[in-house]
């Protein structure tokens, strides 16, 4: 058994002893002006909608005649699946009513270009596909995809990272609601350009699966034709531990969250595994495994314990499951303030809709729930022995008989280990059962769409306009002499094409103009002092203030006067700061610098205070260095005997 840690205790030693593994995928919508299969516009989210529609989803069969598990778990949930649809951006072939459109070559050209630059090997031809989704997040039951390559790397550290596949697909709905049998989404991103691409796990920690997803996030936009924002980018991470099962993380909305999520996950497939262990100890396995329902609405009239204390005013059903030699598992801890128990509730609350939690109580539990008269009384009638443990739930009668066959279906997969699960993100770094892992029953090949051919020569015109790879390119600005913080930030930045046009015209060291523009120049951004900021009035006032030969520490006041509310043009802003040097001010900036009160500071302290000052004065009109040189002299002469 391997100690619990926290994630900052835990060392790359420890995962490997573990057997850590974990693959990521990454959706990233595309910037096209229209949906993948119908000419519907692609607009900003909007909470306005003008109709809505009800839909009930039901599984079908496989070309080999088998039910997906994800599909039949989904079908067992009973859920009122309700669309809002805006009237701009959804049409009838979102809805169901009529076939799609061709394939959208734009967003198929962005998505070949990725998977490119992933080196991929592309397929000739692409074939669509139809992966089932009955939680109701595509109305037509499945969504279309399609693979575009496989078999591709990144470069991390001293070691590749594989890429499995690179697919595109279209996005599904974004779910506003879900409470009961009712689940409600918008129809705002439905559609969309979306691009997956799934690593192999070759991740050994999760700080290297949150380094991964940032490589992989900088390629992506390293394209320019990306959506950014809230939704336009998620991903999913997958883990698995030596012993147990990949278990999918689903929709990590900020890469930040993905280390403590992986590490929790692993850490709750390690407790899974010690469960298993315990049960077999006792001597129950799948074949073994016993459990009992009953009835025991009657039992309970009345509780202190506030959860079911208001559900009896809604005249319940209570039902009872007596899991046989279970006595203590279900208080094992799994994660941090978690225990086995919550993912029992989990199954309730998604598969039997019972979502007001508390939605289960146990009797390994017993002073904090349910009297020990009232347990006594179950327990009693239920015939629960010492060994055994008791879970009660409560609810409408067709949901507590589905809730009653979920709990012992997850106490028997606790003699197996770790199921295959799809389990949703929460911020604390936990997360929550969503769903059955899908199997290979849930893909099967579209029938309305052919084979579409990628010929030689359309692949040869997309690769002679790739873009630069960030790590091409921070190796390239590291032979410019920047940092190795600068070149990296400046790999990834917006900026970068603009800061490669303006350190070709030489009059700038890149080492200056990387410092203005990643952090003056975004400060300005922020700060909305440059409205009318465009690659062209930039590269015009950099290039007015170099053929000037005006110091680096004008261009930030240029433009400023250029891309600003006023708008001046170049010539004219530089012309009106009228930069004096240090000879025409030395006189000014001395005479300031005696009218200065000067704090009982030392020296090189007393010279940064008056650079301040200065500077605040005359930036723009004088170097800094030559500020500089100035007040080591007058600070060593002059003002010697004031210090």
């Amino acid at each position: 058994m391997i100690e619990r840690k926290r994630i900052e205790d835990t060392t790359p030693d420890d995962y490997a002893a573990m057997g850590f593994r974990s693959g990521l995928e990454i959706h990233q919508q595309l910037d096209t002006a229209k949906k993948l299969f119908c000419r519907c516009p692609v607009e900003p989210y909007t909470e306005e909608f003008h109709a809505e529609i009800l839909r009930h989803m039901r599984p079908t069969l496989s070309e080999l005649g088998e039910y997906d598990g994800t599909a039949l778990m989904e079908f067992k949930t009973k859920k009122e699946i309700i669309y809002q649809i805006h009237q701009d951006t959804v049409c009838t072939y979102e809805m169901d009513d009529t076939p799609p459109f061709e394939l959208n070559e734009e967003a198929l050209d962005i998505a070949l270009e990725i998977t490119m630059l992933l080196s991929c090997n592309l397929v000739s031809e692409v074939h669509i596909a139809r992966k089932q989704y009955l939680d109701g997040s595509i109305p037509t039951g499945f969504q279309r995809t399609t693979i575009l390559g496989v078999d591709g790397w990144i470069p991390y550290r001293d070691r590749r990272i594989g890429i499995k596949q690179l697919g595109l697909e279209e996005d599904a709905c974004r779910e506003v609601s879900d409470v009961g049998h009712m689940r409600t989404y918008r129809t705002g991103r439905l559609g969309i350009p979306l691009i997956e691409t799934v690593t192999y796990p070759d991740m050994r920690t999760p700080e290297e699966v949150g380094d991964v997803a940032q490589i992989i996030r900088w390629l992506t936009r390293a394209t320019g034709k990306v959506r950014r924002g809230i939704g336009a980018a998620r991903q999913d991470v997958n883990v698995s531990v030596e012993g147990g099962r990949r278990v999918e993380i689903k929709g990590v909305s900020r890469i930040p969250l993905i280390p403590l999520l992986v590490h929790n996950e692993a850490f709750r497939q390690l407790a899974l595994l010690d469960i298993k262990s315990e049960l077999e100890r006792r001597k129950i396995t799948q074949s073994t495994f016993k459990s009992d329902k009953y009835d025991v609405t009657g039992i309970i009239k009345e509780t202190q314990y506030d959860p079911l204390a208001r559900a009896l005013d809604k005249q319940p059903q209570i039902r009872a499951v007596v899991l046989r030699g279970f006595k203590g598992i279900l208080k094992t801890r799994t994660q941090p303030e978690t225990t086995f128990a919550k993912e029992i509730s989990d199954r309730v609350r998604v598969i039997a809709c019972l979502d007001i939690c508390p939605n289960i109580a146990h009797s390994d539990m017993e002073g904090e729930t349910l009297s020990s008269t009232t347990w006594s009384k179950i327990k009693k009638h239920t015939r629960t022995g010492d060994n055994d443990t008791v879970v009660i739930v409560w609810g409408e009668g067709r949901d507590v008989e589905t809730a009653s066959e979920e709990i012992a279906i997850r106490a028997k997969e606790a003699t197996d280990g770790v199921p295959n699960e799809t389990r949703q993100a929460f911020p604390d770094g936990t997360n929550g059962f969503e769903r059955i892992l899908p199997g290979p029953d849930r893909m099967y090949p579209d029938t309305d769409l052919p084979p579409l051919a990628i010929t030689e020569e359309h692949m040869e015109q997309i690769r002679s306009r790739l873009p630069e790879t960030p790590w091409d390119r921070e190796e390239r600005y590291l032979e410019m002499g920047l940092s190795p913080t600068a070149a990296h930030l400046m790999s990834t930045a917006d900026e970068k094409d603009l800061f490669d046009k303006a350190a070709a015209g030489g009059t700038y060291t890149p080492q200056q103009l990387a410092s203005f523009m990643l952090n003056k120049l975004r400060w300005m951004k922020r700060a909305g002092t440059v409205p009318n900021l465009d690659d062209d009035t930039f590269m015009a006032t950099v290039n007015e203030a170099g053929k000037r030969k005006l110091p680096a520490e004008t261009i930030p006041l240029l433009i400023e006067m250029t891309c600003g509310n006023l708008k001046n043009e170049a010539s004219q802003a530089a012309e009106d700061l009228g930069f004096s040097g240090i000879t025409a001010l030395k006189g000014d900036i001395t005479s300031m610098v005696r009218r200065i009160e000067r704090p009982p500071i030392e020296a090189e302290k007393l010279k940064h205070y008056l650079m301040g000052k200065i500077m605040k004065r005359y930036r723009g009109k004088v170097e800094g260095r030559d500020v500089s040189e100035l007040l080591e002299n007058l600070i060593a002469g002059e003002l010697s005997s004031a210090l």
